[in-house]
């Protein structure tokens, strides 16, 4: 990265700039002339925004709660649409004369397709849709030998063989959804069943130095190894995937509504599977109920409704049903790793050495090869000063629905990596595990880690100390539990994660003479609170009132390019280019009043909307310089670095030893996010992000027979989701740096808590049942494995 992290990173604005400029000058030189004068960003942001947030400088660190004042509004503007019903989702809007799709799925993980017959009815097989192209997933790197790794296109219908039970081989059409699945199950599919084919090695990848691990380990004082598996999960997100594609032979365009949280970029892949250049395709989202990254790419469907749609004259839709969502959507997680860490003899951490292999299903899906080799790798190490890291990564297709990405993916595998291992030389050194994290935290920053990996800021060791302080009384709370004829444990789980997703965003800035502006984005929400921390950043950086402030979001058309929500992007991308354009719109009006008042441009001031000569009455408002468009304003933003958004949790169980139940009694989170923009809106993602990681440690697992690759858990009869019975009160406080990548100063939310989750209660379960001799298990912590776990170690003479 050119120049130092403390410099806000390199921007580009590609025009043009919309509007009517005085005095002959052109937008670039508008453009040129801004850049020239623009006051250092951070100082800036602090002089217009002084109520922002409540982030201070590392060297001025205080601890603050949720509960505070400073970094909120008066209240999320989407939430009385929501709770009154009158949201808009997918199901919600009516598409004139639809038909509806339904979708014939492989019951077989493996088998030959010997025929398709119809009964009658209309019935597509891959044959009717030869001429439309595979979704093609990301590539990130090459083998070891040089060769690209093995990453072939998903196609959008079985052709001779099914490669995972889900797989679409065909689908037929009707005009209502009972009537659509009338048809698919008249419909014969022919199979011939095969024996699930040997694990295929897809992706074979080193990194780190190899030497310089080695020669640590043939030196350290204690070794520690472990080998764990990071079970498969899936999704489930509210509002399940679905779309209405239309078609018109007039311009020969496509439209695709959707539930999807990324559309630019969806777009263009079904695109490019339909053969056609991206402005041939209109992507829409309205309302969206969760993503989770499941709906952060393509799926066969897109492109399969849309040629549907021209196909048959009528727009076709669809709607997945729950037990399509189990079958079909992309899975996450599926790793299983051995990993070795060296100490030296007071406890230091002199290397770290991981081989893992990732279940990449039956195709990679779009970006999970990148989780490997990118996020999984960046932060090796995670918060931890370790000198030397060596990484084998491997991923291998398997007769399972391809894997995907949710919340925080590769991070997760990291850091529950790291905090089991801690754990477990901990207990092989006898120092203890606050102790032995407390040795190795990192305490300089920024910092550079072992695979050349820049953090900028963060508060690692507060986080810590907060941890630690909230656990006192820990022995007396135990003592309790186990008079009761419970055990009780406690664990920690320090994180950090690289934020920032998709490396680009636009926004616009469009101006109406009535007093009313449309901020227009390409990120889309989920459920975060968008339409009220967009126009509250715009409006707090244009000194206007934030009610006069229209989000616009979910369509293509509407803006050129959009890197859509994935990676808590969404604040830090699209807030930093609103930012932005706001100071390009106040230079600008300040040079068309200069103009209309006769003045110059020095002694313009701009305040509440309005610009001044200073010193006199002479002034113009924001909104009569607007006419024809002259302030209207379009940026893009291309990123340089990320954000790192840390901190530690801790959890305490009960456990019943005679029936394997485990009890979450407590959860606390410390956590650094930067800059608030809204303590509210941060609180409910941490909230919603540490549920997820509980239900992976507790409840959630995809299960598979073995030998036949069928999945067992096929719906929420076998499939457990956390309840709010599940979950206790959880204590969150934060401990903000501010971030020096972004003139906000912000960092990402939405991820820690399926971070840190899993490893805290894990590590708490462990705890618990170590004077049981319990070293541990595979899997979600249910009641039956934690039984068998206790039963064990009994038989074994622990």
């Amino acid at each position: 990265m050119a120049g130092t992290l403390e410099a806000v990173q390199r921007e580009r604005v590609h025009g043009p700039v919309h509007g009517f400029d005085p005095g002959n000058r052109s937008v670039h030189q508008l453009q040129r002339r801004h850049f020239a004068r623009r006051q250092p960003a951070n100082r800036l942001f602090r002089r217009q925004l002084p109520e922002f947030g409540h982030g201070t400088l590392p060297s001025q660190q205080r601890y603050y709660s949720p509960k505070g004042g400073a970094g909120n509004v008066a209240g999320r503007r989407e939430d009385a649409r929501f709770v009154t019903g009158r949201g808009r989702y997918l199901d919600d809007i009516e598409v004139p004369g639809a038909l509806w799709a339904a979708f014939l799925r492989s019951p077989h993980a493996h088998a030959r397709i010997r025929a398709v017959e119809g009964n009658g009815g209309q019935v597509f097989t891959a044959a009717d849709i030869a001429g439309l192209e595979g979704l093609q997933p990301y590539q990130p790197a090459n083998m070891q030998t040089g060769e690209p790794f093995d990453c072939e296109p998903h196609p959008l219908l079985a052709q001779d063989r099914a490669r995972y039970a889900g797989q679409a081989v065909a689908f037929v059409t009707g005009r209502t959804p009972d009537e659509a699945q009338d048809a698919a199950d008249r419909v014969r599919i022919v199979y011939e069943a095969l024996d699930p084919e040997p694990e295929r090695v897809c992706l074979d990848w080193r990194t780190g130095d190899a030497e310089a691990v080695e020669a640590a380990f043939s030196r350290a004082a204690h070794r520690t190894g472990i080998a764990l598996l990071n079970h498969r999960v899936v999704i489930n997100p509210m509002e399940p995937r679905g779309a209405a594609g239309s078609y018109d032979p007039a311009d020969g365009r496509y439209t695709l509504r959707l539930s999807s949280q990324n559309l630019h970029v969806n777009r263009d892949h079904v695109a490019a599977c339909l053969g056609v250049e991206p402005e041939r395709v209109r992507f829409i989202a309205e309302d969206v109920g969760g993503g989770f990254g499941v709906k952060n790419f393509a799926y066969p469907e897109h492109p399969l409704l849309l040629w549907a749609a021209r196909r048959l004259g009528r727009p076709v839709r669809w709607t997945a049903s729950r037990s399509e969502v189990f079958l079909s959507d992309h899975q996450c997680r599926g790793q299983r790793a051995e990993a070795e860490l060296a100490l030296d003899g007071e406890g230091r951490f002199l290397a770290l050495r991981i081989s893992s292999t990732a279940n990449a299903g039956a195709w990679f899906g779009n970006v999970a090869g990148g989780v490997q080799t990118g996020q999984f790798v960046h932060l090796a190490g995670s918060v931890y000063a370790i000198p030397a890291v060596a990484l084998h990564i491997r991923a291998v297709l398997t007769h399972t629905p391809p894997e995907g990405v949710t919340r925080g993916p590769g991070f997760a595998e990291m850091v529950n990596i790291l905090e089991r291992l801690i754990d477990k030389a901990a207990a092989e050194t006898g120092i203890g595990r606050e102790e032995l994290r407390r040795r190795n935290l990192v305490s300089r920053l920024p910092m550079t880690n072992a695979l050349g990996f820049k953090v900028d800021s963060g508060a690692f060791r507060e986080g810590f100390a907060l941890a630690e302080r909230s656990a006192g009384g820990f022995a007396a709370r135990r003592r309790e539990s186990e008079a009761a004829g419970l055990l009780r444990g406690l664990g920690f789980a320090c994180h950090i994660k690289a934020t920032g997703g998709f490396p680009e965003e636009n926004v616009e800035l469009r101006f109406h003479g009535d007093g009313r502006v449309d901020l227009v984005t390409g990120t889309q929400h989920i459920g975060q609170g968008h339409e009220t921390t967009f126009p509250e950043i715009a409006a707090r950086c244009l000194d206007l009132p934030g009610s006069c402030i229209r989000l616009v979001q979910g369509d293509t058309d509407e803006i050129a390019m959009g890197g859509g929500h994935g990676s808590s992007r969404a604040t830090y991308m699209a807030g930093t280019a609103i930012f932005r354009a706001s100071e390009i719109v106040i230079e600008k009006g300040r040079t068309l009043a200069a103009n209309r008042l006769e003045a110059a441009e020095a002694d313009i001031e701009y305040e509440a909307g309005e610009f001044r000569v200073a010193g006199t009455d002479r002034a113009v408002s924001l909104f009569e310089l607007a006419d024809e468009g002259a302030l209207d304003t379009y940026y893009h933003w291309a990123r340089e670095w990320m954000t790192f958004p840390n901190g530690t949790h801790l959890a305490e169980v009960e456990i019943d030893p005679e029936t394997g139940a485990v009890r979450l009694v407590r959860y606390a989170a410390f956590d650094d996010y930067g800059e608030h923009i809204d303590d509210a809106i941060v609180t409910g993602q941490v909230h919603g992000a540490i549920a997820q990681g509980v239900g992976q440690a507790l409840l959630e697992e995809a299960v598979f027979e073995p030998e036949t690759v069928q999945p067992i858990t096929g719906s929420f009869m076998d499939y457990a989701m956390p309840r709010a019975d599940d979950l206790p009160s959880f204590d969150v406080a934060f401990t903000p740096t501010r971030c020096t990548t972004n003139p906000l100063g912000v960092k990402g939310c939405g991820e820690a808590g399926a971070i840190a989750g899993y490893p805290a209660v894990t590590n708490a379960i462990l705890d618990a049942l170590a004077p049981l001799g319990v070293r541990g298990f595979e899997g979600a912590a249910t009641p039956f494995r934690i039984w068998k776990a206790v039963r064990e170690a009994a038989e074994n003479g622990c």
